[in-house]
C-alpha cells in the first residue's frame, strides 16, 4: 500500500485519476536530476514484462485504471467517471484520451531503459534518462511531427510566450482568466457604483453579439456580466450637458451684460406715437427712469440714469406733466425733459388768485368752464386744508391762498379734485416747512390764517423783493392800535379789487367809500377776512422777518414796477403828487 493508498507496488498514475498531476506528478518534474515521483529509485521494466503485467492498451489486452473496476478516492468514496473537456472547452471522449495518452505514458515510463524515454522541458512527462520508444506521430498534436535525434536535447515547445499552454489534466483545467476591462475615470462600472441610468438594452445586433459572447465566457470564468449602455441614455445626458452648457453660456452673458455692458437703450427721437408722462415731486433718476420705461419712452432705467448723469443739467429735471414720445433713446428723452417746449405741467404764478387758477384748471383738463370752481366750492373740506383754514366768517373762497403757486400735472382725464388736492398738499407742506403756525403770534398776529392773509397782501402789494419786507412792516405798522395815520385801516386797493374781481390802479374815493364789503380795508379796519391770493415763497419770508425802519405809508409812483415808502403823511402827500404827475394828473 503506497502513501496515496493505490495498493502494493509501485503503480503509475492514470490520467483519470482525481489527483493525477498532484505533486508527484512527473509532468511537473520539468528538469533531469529532480526527484523522482517513485521515491528516487529507477523503475526498468522490460517491455514486454511490462505488456504482459499489464496488458495491451491499445488492442483489448489488460485494461487500464478504471476500465473496469471502479475507482475510489483517496477518502474511500467511490468516483463517477464524468464527461471530460479539453483546454479549449470541447468534450471528448474518456476511453479515447485512455488509449491516446495511457499507453504512450506507459511506455514513456516502464520502456526497457536500454531506450531513451521522451521528455519534454517544462511541462511534459519527465521520466529520467531512458531510452525513447518511437510511436507514431499524432496528426493532432503540432508539437509531435518534429521528433528531436537521440540524445540531443529537446526544445521546450512550452516556454515561448507565443505557445500554447502545456497539456493538463481535467481536474487541474481552469477556465481562462477574463482581461481586466478598461476602465475610466469617469465611467465607474458596474460594481464601483454606475447609475442604474446609464444601463439598460439598446445597442445593435453587433453589440448583442459581442456582449453574448463575452457574457458566455464570463459565465464559464464566474464574472458578472457586464451592463450595456444605452445609446438613449447617453444622447439625453449630452441634451441635459448641452443645455446646461447652453443656460450658463446665456445667464453668464446676462450676468457680463448687466454688470459690465452697455444698457439696451432706442435710436433716434422716437416713433412719433406721443404720451403724457407725469414726473412726481422730489423724484430721483431712477424713479423718474421707471416711469419712462413704463410708458414705453425708454428701453431701460439703466440707460437713463446714464444719460442723465452725462448730461451737465440732468439734475435740474422739474417735476410736473411732460409730453414725449414713445421708444426714445434715453439721452433725447432727457433733452426734451430739460426743454420748456415738452412741460406739460399747469403752473400757478405767485399771487394768482384762486378763480384765475380755476379756469387754467378747466383748460387744462378739457372740463366744462366753472366745473372746477364748483367742485371747490362744495368739496373744499375734502381736499386737505388744515383745522386752522376752515370755520372762518365771511371768508369767499376757503381754498384762498392754498392753490400754492408751483408746477403741477394737470392733463386731460384727471378729475379737478385731484389737481386740487396736489395744490393743497404742497401748500401745507410749504406752510409746514415755514413755521406759520408757531410764528403768528410773535407778529402780533392772532393765527397762522392772519398770517397766511397778511403774506397774500405783501404779494398782491409788492413789486420787488425789496419792496416784500417794507410791505410786511407796512400792514403790521398800520395793524397797531397805536396808529393815528390810519386809524388800523390798511386801505389797500388790492383788497378792493379782489372784492370786485377786478385789477385797477385808478379806482375813485367815492366807489372806495360807499363799498362796506368785510374784504374793503378803506371801510374796514385790520385784515380783510381772508387771503386774497396764492403768496409765493419771496412773499411768505417777508411776512415772517419784516423790516424795522417805521415805514408806514407807500405808493406806486410809475403805476407799474415802482413802488416808494413813506414814514410820514407830509412824505405820503408828496409820493401822492409825484403819482398824479405820471399819469397827466
Amino acid at each position: 500500500m503506497t502513501e496515496y493508498g493505490r495498493g502494493p507496488g509501485s503503480e503509475p498514475w492514470h490520467p483519470e485519476d482525481p489527483l493525477y498531476g498532484d505533486g508527484g506528478w512527473g509532468g511537473q518534474q520539468a528538469h533531469a536530476g529532480m526527484q523522482s515521483p517513485y521515491g528516487g529509485q529507477p523503475q526498468q521494466y522490460p517491455e514486454q514484462q511490462a505488456q504482459q503485467q499489464y496488458g495491451d492498451w491499445s488492442n483489448g489486452g489488460q485494461p487500464a485504471y478504471g476500465g473496469g473496476q471502479p475507482q475510489y478516492d483517496q477518502y474511500g468514496h467511490q468516483q463517477h467517471p464524468e464527461p471530460q473537456h479539453d483546454q479549449y472547452g470541447h468534450q471528448y471522449d474518456q476511453q479515447q484520451y485512455q488509449q491516446q495518452y495511457g499507453q504512450h505514458q506507459y511506455d514513456q515510463q516502464y520502456a526497457p531503459q536500454a531506450q531513451p524515454q521522451q521528455g519534454y522541458d517544462n511541462g511534459g512527462w519527465d521520466g529520467g534518462t531512458h531510452p525513447q520508444a518511437h510511436y507514431p506521430a499524432d496528426p493532432s498534436d503540432p508539437y509531435g511531427q518534429q521528433p528531436g535525434p537521440y540524445g540531443a536535447e529537446q526544445p521546450d515547445y512550452y516556454g515561448t510566450p507565443e505557445a500554447y499552454p502545456p497539456p493538463e489534466p481535467p481536474t487541474r483545467r481552469r477556465a481562462e482568466p477574463e482581461p481586466e476591462p478598461q476602465r475610466t475615470d469617469w465611467d465607474p462600472g458596474p460594481d464601483e457604483g454606475e447609475h442604474a441610468f446609464f444601463a439598460g438594452g439598446g445597442g445593435d445586433e453587433d453589440d448583442d453579439a459581442a456582449d453574448g459572447s463575452r457574457a458566455d465566457r464570463r459565465a464559464r470564468g464566474g464574472g458578472k456580466p457586464k451592463k450595456r449602455r444605452s445609446g438613449c441614455a447617453c444622447l439625453v445626458v449630452c441634451v441635459v450637458l448641452g443645455g446646461g452648457v447652453a443656460g450658463i453660456g446665456y445667464f453668464g452673458y446676462q450676468f457680463y451684460q448687466d454688470r459690465f455692458g452697455a444698457a439696451p437703450d432706442f435710436a433716434g427721437a422716437g416713433n412719433g406715437e406721443q404720451v403724457t408722462v407725469t414726473i412726481p415731486k422730489g423724484a430721483g433718476g431712477s424713479t423718474i427712469g421707471q416711469e419712462l420705461k413704463r410708458q414705453g419712452v425708454v428701453k431701460s432705467v439703466d440707460a437713463f440714469i446714464a444719460a442723465q448723469q452725462s448730461n451737465p443739467r440732468g439734475k435740474s429735471i422739474q417735476d410736473g406733466v411732460y409730453t414725449l414720445q414713445k421708444e426714445m433713446s434715453a439721452e433725447s428723452a432727457v433733452e426734451l425733459l430739460l426743454s420748456p417746449k415738452s412741460r406739460s405741467n399747469l403752473i400757478i404764478a405767485e399771487g394768482k388768485r384762486n378763480a384765475a387758477v380755476y379756469e387754467l384748471i378747466d383748460k387744462r383738463l378739457g372740463v366744462k368752464a366753472g366745473t372746477t370752481a364748483k367742485v371747490a366750492k362744495s368739496e373744499y373740506k375734502n381736499l386737505g386744508l388744515p383745522e386752522w383754514a376752515l370755520n372762518h366768517k365771511d371768508v369767499k373762497d376757503p381754498l384762498e391762498g392754498f392753490l400754492y403757486p408751483s408746477s403741477y400735472s394737470a392733463a386731460k382725464g384727471q378729475k379737478p379734485e385731484d389737481v386740487l388736492k396736489q395744490m393743497v398738499a404742497r401748500a401745507n407742506e410749504q406752510y409746514d416747512k415755514l413755521g406759520l403756525e408757531q410764528k403768528a403770534t410773535g407778529l402780533g398776529l392772532k393765527d397762522p390764517w392772519e398770517l397766511l392773509t397778511a403774506a397774500s397782501l405783501v404779494q398782491a402789494e409788492g413789486k420787488t423783493h425789496d419792496d416784500f419786507r417794507k410791505m410786511a412792516e407796512v400792514i403790521y405798522n398800520r395793524l397797531k392800535e397805536s396808529n393815528t395815520e390810519t386809524n388800523q385801516k390798511l386801505q389797500f386797493d388790492s383788497t378792493f379789487n379782489y372784492l370786485m374781481g377786478q385789477s385797477k390802479i385808478h379806482i375813485s374815493e367815492s366807489e372806495i367809500n360807499s363799498n362796506m364789503d368785510p374784504y374793503n380795508t378803506y371801510t374796514n379796519r385790520g385784515l380783510p377776512p381772508g387771503p386774497i391770493g396764492n403768496p409765493g415763497d419771496e412773499a411768505l419770508q417777508a411776512a415772517l422777518d419784516p423790516t424795522e425802519e417805521g415805514w408806514i405809508y407807500f405808493v406806486a409812483t410809475d403805476g407799474v414796477d415802482k413802488t416808494e415808502f413813506a414814514k410820514t403823511h407830509d412824505e405820503f402827500l408828496k409820493l401822492k403828487d409825484k403819482f398824479d404827475a405820471s399819469h397827466g394828473n
